[in-house]
């Protein structure tokens, strides 16, 4: 099971050389910790962000892998999306190191 910390450093990995997210998005995992993304900068603040993801860290590893959908999850409210939910969508590909 992935932590935070791993999760964190997977997602600096996958936007290494890439030119980032447009906009802002926070990982909120239920009181385990955040992941903020500016444009390609990766960190574990609890900062204002374009759109805000609030997930558990073992639904949103399920998801990466291709276990839950995201849409499925949203409506069991494992799920929550507050803001642009066009750079929530983008999540699922960073996860997965797509860019």
């Amino acid at each position: 099971m992935a932590t935070v910390s791993d999760i964190t450093e997977r997602l600096r990995a996958t936007l290494t050389g890439q030119p980032g997210l447009e906009k802002s998005l926070k990982i909120d995992f239920k009181g385990e910790g955040f992941i903020h993304v500016d444009g390609a900068v990766v960190s574990n603040d609890d900062a204002p962000a374009d759109c805000t993801v609030i997930i558990g860290r073992e639904d949103l590893e399920a998801m990466a892998k291709g276990q839950l959908d995201p849409m499925a999850a949203m409506m069991r409210g494992r799920l929550k999306i507050q803001g642009d939910m066009s750079v929530a969508m983008k999540l699922q590909s960073l996860l997965r190191g797509r860019g």
